[in-house]
């Protein structure tokens, strides 16, 4: 099977021990109101089209032959501002372990390895673990950053390929997590409890979005849940929006400017 792939970053140090190349994978089953990955949303491919950029020359709306043009309709490649580009790339398993493999020195020097991120990789089930299979045949050490939203099955085929998982609580109460996220967080507590007995090192991690989940009541309430547990509150990024309208999207969190 493949998977569609939209980053792959290098040298990253916060996806886990060591150094890491992180894989971002398409696909989220949740709308994070906050979402810094909006190109990770959607399961296909995507036109991304850098608007500040773009001279307005109408060149890219000249039809063209080449074949990985024709889904959108515009020529990618002659923009002389180098405005389009594609989120969305389709690897076998094989292809892409053999570029994560590249780093292979690295991950050995370092104690890292390959770490599987999104968009929400439990979307692509199947391919993650074909290729984590493949890289612990290489002992590449391989974790996965998830949201947890998935049949409890699926959740478990996941995290039983993986050598350690970080996996994100965002909110307590199930009324707020339907607001903010689009979905339910039944199913994240139940798999975030079998989690805890399957004997794999975790972190849960809690993004810190202000007035909605950096509050008082909901990090008490988190605290609760993951009692013991090793636990990362990361701050708000202010740059999380920039992005959304390369993909004709619009940015719905309206976070006030702080002193």
């Amino acid at each position: 099977m493949d998977g569609i792939v939209f980053d792959i970053k290098g040298f990253a140090l916060h996806d886990g021990p060591g150094i890491r190349t992180t894989v971002f994978l398409k696909g989220c089953p949740l709308r994070c109101v906050w979402c810094h990955n909006p190109e990770g949303l959607s399961p296909q491919p995507q036109l991304s089209v850098k608007e500040n950029a773009c001279r307005h020359c109408d060149k890219c709306k000249i039809s063209c032959s080449h074949p990985d043009c024709q889904p959108y309709g515009r020529c990618l490649h002659i923009c002389p501002a180098g405005c389009l580009s594609v989120a969305g790339t389709s690897y076998t398993p094989e292809a892409l372990a053999a570029v994560l493999l590249r780093d292979k020195d690295v991950f050995a020097m370092s104690g890292g390895g390959v770490t599987f991120s999104g968009g929400e990789p439990l979307l692509q089930t199947d391919f993650v673990c074909a290729v984590a299979e493949i890289l612990h045949r290489e002992k590449i050490c391989t974790a996965v950053e998830t949201c947890g939203y998935a049949e409890g099955e699926t959740f478990r085929r996941l995290v039983s390929s993986m050598d350690y998982v970080i996996m994100d609580i965002k909110l307590a109460d199930p009324a707020a997590h339907r607001k903010y996220t689009g979905a339910d967080n039944r199913i994240i507590l139940e798999n975030y409890r079998q989690l805890r007995t399957m004997g794999k090192p975790y972190c849960i991690r809690t993004p810190l979005i202000p007035d909605i989940t950096d509050t008082a009541e909901n990090l008490a309430a988190i605290r609760t849940l993951v009692r013991d547990a090793e636990w990362e509150k990361l701050p708000y990024n202010p740059l999380a929006g920039a992005k959304y309208r390369n993909f004709g999207m619009e940015y719905r969190l309206d976070v006030p400017e702080t002193e």
